[in-house]
């Protein structure tokens, strides 16, 4: 009988028939190494024990629903299926599920968000806003049906009923629940008309409140600019969202007594200040009173005209002190004018003219020597009394 001779293609296909035939779908365990997430979106990884390893696939379709991040060192649960890639010639593992081993994946995919968002500053202190004292508005982010709007509802009206609430109704569990939670944040952010935000539900399993988990919900608590309580109804374990929002309250109903302060007690309260106005104005009109005691008996109202004819006696010093001055200073003026009135008149030369003397013009200007005149020149010669036109009819020289 004739050998029958293989091609590489006939038996690698031969070796993938037996292979993918022989083991149904199974479950594995392993530590991931190699981990790869490729730019397709699908996932290539080795699973490994201490002796063998084997390669692994997810489609993307696949890993879209993993809650967690896997990654190298992760002991993992994986079911899938045995599959020879012909092209290379090894078989692989086409993982159709995976699950942490020892811990369960929505654990798993809790911590890995929190330690996330811790590492960006989403749980700062520095970032939670202050809740008002006395909110007239709040806005309400739940389930329209669940038993969270009832109470907040009921504790509301039993505190204070002047509080409106406002719902605005989303799926608090399920696929989508997330993302509405997070849209009715960012639209009550938009519509700005509350003063603070309670998100929250009645308690549940881990799946059930799950979507306080997502980080959609996270990022929009965190980038909310009114404050938020977040109220998932849990009293020992905390959500992601207890960690972003500005506070946590255990439950919905913890929520509204953390908001609302009750009537009885702010009617306590505005009654204490009350009695301490009144006991402040009491001591403050009792000062006044000593005080106006105190000035009666003062030297200013037992005296009141002694410090009046005291006043009146300076202001008749100050009076002729005054008159005094003033008629020192008028005697010195008149004595300054009389001696400035001498020495105008003796260089006025309308005196000197008196004496006898004359002034002599040619043309207008005083002659002060006879080389500005000839004869026969015409010259006005002016007196203490008129003046007379003269002609020269002679010049000579002064002896």
């Amino acid at each position: 009988m004739e050998q029958k001779i293989y091609t590489v293609s006939e038996l690698t296909l031969e070796i993938k028939h037996v292979l993918e035939t022989s083991f149904p779908r199974l479950w594995v365990e392993g530590e991931i190494s190699n981990f790869k997430r490729h730019t397709s979106g699908h996932l290539y990884f080795t699973l490994k024990d201490e002796h063998s390893q084997i390669s692994c696939a997810m489609w993307r379709f696949r890993a879209n629903n993993l809650l967690f991040q896997p990654e190298d060192g992760m002991k993992v649960l994986v079911e899938g299926d045995l599959q020879v890639y012909e092209r290379g010639g090894n078989y692989q593992l086409i993982v159709y599920q995976m699950q942490p081993a020892g811990v369960g994946a929505l654990q798993l995919a809790f911590e890995q968000l929190k330690k996330k968002l811790f590492a960006e500053g989403l749980f700062d202190e520095a970032h939670k806003k202050p809740l008002p004292p006395y909110p007239d508005r709040i806005g309400v982010v739940t389930s329209p049906t669940g038993a969270a709007i009832r109470d907040i509802i009921s504790v509301a009206t039993r505190r204070f009923p002047g509080v409106q609430i406002i719902l605005y109704p989303v799926r608090v569990q399920g696929e989508g629940a997330a993302e509405e939670i997070a849209r009715a944040i960012r639209d009550f952010n938009e519509y700005g008309e509350v003063d603070v935000i309670i998100v929250g539900r009645g308690g549940g399993s881990l799946e059930d409140l799950w979507a306080f988990n997502e980080e959609v919900v996270a990022r929009a608590i965190y980038e909310s600019k009114i404050p938020i309580v977040s109220a998932v109804g849990h009293e020992i374990d905390y959500s992601i969202a207890d960690f972003v929002a500005d506070r946590r309250a255990p439950t919905p109903s913890a929520a509204v007594e953390l908001l609302i302060r009750d009537r009885q007690e702010l009617a306590g309260v505005l009654e204490y200040y009350r009695e301490k106005l009144r006991e402040n104005l009491i001591r403050s009109i009792q000062r006044k009173k000593d005080r106006i005691e105190h000035l009666k008996q003062s030297y200013a109202f037992r005296r009141p005209e002694d410090i009046i004819f005291q006043k009146m006696q300076r202001l008749d010093e100050i009076s002729r002190n005054m008159l005094t001055y003033l008629n020192h200073k008028i005697a010195l003026y008149r004595q300054n004018i009389h001696y400035l009135h001498n020495q105008i008149n003796a260089l006025n030369p309308h005196a000197i003219l008196k004496r006898g003397y004359s002034i002599c013009y040619k043309d207008g200007e005083i002659v002060k020597d006879v080389a500005q005149v000839k004869p026969l020149d015409m010259v006005q010669v002016r007196l203490s009394r008129g003046h007379f036109l003269s002609q020269v009819q002679m010049v000579g020289e002064s002896e």
